[in-house]
């Protein structure tokens, strides 16, 4: 690590450690806690442009189960494939539906409906939550590396640095999480939701990004520091009923709203909610834009994205390099988009116009 990027590193570190930002004057303008019931329905049209060849397809599906916060209802879908059927990783539970053409459709074709409910989360870190404890296998899971977040080197030096003076799990998740607001930057450059390579983030210097690069830093750190954590990958699909125009759906078309977020585990807590990556996009995108960290309704989102989440949002997995069976490139670093071939070479997953892909939403009932 050079002297420069060390600086950087440890430029806010201070920042936070002392991050009391003026928050009770905006305490109540973003407040997600757990109240109604509500349902959703997404239809996801999937075509393969330019077929040559054979073509297959892998469609993520709503696959988290969480009964206090998000509960799949079923899918169902209609194709001219050859096949079609639901293949679940064995070690994340992520499901995904795989769908192959014959060799020579010149219009290969699905369309996906998913129905699921959720309902907003807040978790109250004042006082101790029964929660389940972690598997042996499941702490083993959480609290090692992936592909794209080691969890030695340059992150573990990062985390030890950001945890110094620490002595809770519950005081660690907190430093992490303040430090990423105040260190890191949403780049609108970036394509997508992001790459997700930490170590790299770190080793640039360069802590800008989207959600699936913030968020990821956080699950790196967190896990560098001994703390069980994870991504979750999924897709808005509905406007902010806190009124913030960054944190939702700004319309029923949402294929380009996809967005990763984080949670940590705690033994007093269980998991724990955490979103910084939604922070920062407050400060770049909440009208007028450019917010600074102590404007009011940045202050608030930042109270409240450590411990809830606001529920416009589809879950689909946690899963970290995913194996897409049948696929010539098998390895995906993680799905929250649908995954195509066709002639045995892989699709822009984040080019939806060329690749042919819509997602559309729509509310339906309270569950």
């Amino acid at each position: 690590m050079t002297m420069d990027r060390r600086d950087f590193l440890i430029s806010g570190a201070a920042l936070s450690a002392a991050a009391v930002l003026p928050r009770a004057a905006a305490a109540d303008a973003f407040a997600p806690k757990p109240g109604a019931w509500r349902s959703f329905q997404t239809t996801l049209r999937l075509d393969i442009a330019k077929p040559q060849g054979a073509s297959q397809a892998w469609v993520p599906l709503p696959s988290v189960n969480e009964p206090e916060w998000f509960r799949p209802l079923g899918n169902e879908w209609k194709t001219n494939a050859a096949s079609a059927e639901i293949y679940r990783d064995p070690k994340y539970g992520a499901e995904l539906l795989h769908v192959s053409w014959a060799d020579g459709e010149r219009a290969p074709a699905v369309e996906v409906v998913s129905q699921f409910a959720t309902r907003d989360r807040g978790v109250d870190l004042s006082k101790p939550h029964k929660a389940a404890p972690l598997s042996a296998a499941e702490r083993v899971l959480y609290t090692g590396p992936t592909t794209l977040i080691p969890i030695d080197g340059i992150v573990k030096d990062t985390s030890d640095y950001v945890t110094a003076g620490a002595r809770t799990e519950l005081a660690k998740a907190r430093a992490i999480y303040e430090w990423i607001v105040d260190n890191t930057f949403r780049d609108p450059k970036t394509l997508g939701c992001g790459f997700g390579d930490v170590a790299s983030m770190l080793q640039m210097g360069n802590l800008g990004g989207k959600c699936a690069d913030l968020n990821a830093l956080y699950v790196g750190l967190a896990r560098a520091a001994g703390l069980p954590a994870r991504d979750v990958y999924g897709v808005r699909v509905a406007p902010s009923r806190f009124g913030y125009k960054s944190l939702g759906a700004g319309s029923e078309n949402v294929t380009k709203a996809q967005h990763c977020r984080a949670e940590v585990y705690i033994s007093r807590h269980g998991w724990v909610p955490v979103d910084p990556a939604d922070v920062r996009k407050v400060v770049l995108e909440e009208p007028p834009g450019n917010l600074a960290l102590g404007d009011l309704k940045v202050a608030a989102a930042r109270a409240a994205l450590f411990g809830a989440w606001e529920m416009n949002w589809l879950a689909y997995n946690t899963a970290h390099d995913l194996v897409l069976p049948g696929a010539r490139e098998p390895h995906a670093d993680f799905v929250m988009y649908p995954q195509a071939e066709t002639g045995g070479e892989r699709l822009d997953s984040l080019d939806p116009d060329g690749f042919k892909y819509t997602i559309l939403a729509k509310e339906l009932t309270a569950a």
